[in-house]
C-alpha cells in the first residue's frame, strides 16, 4: 500500500554562502526520507523548498537539526500556503499590504505572477469575491480573463468596457453553472439605471462561484456591498510608486470610461 506523503514548505536564509550547504541539507533530508519536490531562490540569500515527508515527526526532526546549523537560519517550516507555492514558481514573494493581509500588490511587469496567483484562487470551488484596483488601461480586465483561462474556467462579463460597453440584464441557464468567473466593472454597474442589471448582480452574488469586481471602491460606495465581503483585493500599477486614483465625486467617475 502506498504511503501518503505530506507536503511541507521550508525557507531558510544563508548565513555562510559556502559550497556544499545545499548538498548537506539534501543528504540530511534523504536520511529522514524527506524528498525535495521543488527548490528556488525566493529572496536575496534565501532559498525555498517544497518538500514531501512520510509524517510530521520526520519534519520536526529535520527542523531540530537545521536550527543547530550555523550556516543557515530557518525562516519558515510549515504546510505550504498559496503564497509559498507562487514564490517557489516565480522566485519571489507576492507583496501584500501590511495593514490588510488580504490586499496584494502587483506591477505590470509582474503580470505573469498575478495571473498565476489569481488562477490558483479561481480554482477553489466556492463563493469567492475578488476586487481589482487599478487606473484605466493598466491591464486589469486582460489579467482577469487570462487567469480564468489558466484556471480552466469560463469567463463572463456582466458589465465591461473592454471592447464596447456591456451591461447584462439576464443569464442563460448554462451561464449559471459553477465553472464560470463572473466579471463586473464596478464603475459601469453602479452607473447604470437598469434595475434588471442590478437584480442580476444581486442574484450572481448569491451563486457559489467566483466573482471579480473591477473598481471595487466605486462598487462599495454605490451599493450595499462592504469591503469585508471581499476575500481578496488585487492592486495593479504601472510602477511601484504609481498612485491609484479613486474619484471622490460622483460626476468624476466618468473618467473611468475614457
Amino acid at each position: 500500500m502506498d504511503h501518503k506523503f505530506e507536503e511541507w514548505y521550508l525557507e531558510y536564509e544563508l548565513c555562510q554562502n559556502r559550497p556544499g550547504i545545499l548538498g548537506d541539507i539534501a543528504s540530511l533530508m534523504g536520511m529522514l526520507q524527506i524528498s525535495i519536490v521543488t527548490i528556488n531562490g525566493v529572496d536575496l540569500q534565501r532559498r525555498g523548498m517544497l518538500l514531501k515527508a512520510p509524517a510530521a515527526d520526520h519534519v520536526h526532526r529535520l527542523e531540530h537539526i537545521l536550527r543547530k546549523m550555523e550556516a543557515i537560519v530557518v525562516i519558515k517550516l510549515r504546510r505550504p500556503k498559496l503564497r509559498d507555492r507562487i514564490a517557489i514558481r516565480h522566485g519571489r514573494y507576492i507583496e501584500h499590504d501590511n495593514d490588510d493581509k488580504k490586499t496584494f500588490r502587483f506591477v505590470r511587469e509582474d503580470l505573469g505572477v498575478l495571473v498565476d496567483f489569481v488562477a490558483e484562487l479561481m480554482k477553489e470551488e466556492r463563493h469567492l469575491l475578488i476586487g481589482v484596483r487599478g487606473n484605466p488601461r493598466v491591464g486589469k480586465t486582460e489579467s482577469i480573463v487570462a487567469a480564468s483561462v489558466c484556471a480552466n474556467k469560463r469567463w463572463l462579463f456582466l458589465s465591461s468596457t473592454l471592447m464596447k460597453q456591456t451591461v447584462r440584464t439576464s443569464l442563460f441557464e448554462e451561464e449559471r453553472e459553477g465553472d464560470h468567473v463572473y466579471i463586473i466593472d464596478g464603475a459601469v454597474s453602479t452607473r447604470t439605471m437598469d434595475e434588471r442589471h442590478r437584480q442580476l448582480i444581486r442574484e450572481v452574488m448569491r451563486l457559489p462561484s467566483v466573482k471579480v469586481i473591477e473598481h471595487p471602491d466605486l462598487y462599495v460606495r454605490n451599493t450595499d456591498c462592504v469591503f469585508e465581503d471581499f476575500d481578496y483585493i488585487i492592486e495593479l500599477r504601472n510602477s511601484q510608486d504609481e498612485e491609484i486614483i479613486i474619484p471622490q465625486e460622483t460626476h468624476r467617475e466618468a473618467e473611468w470610461f475614457e
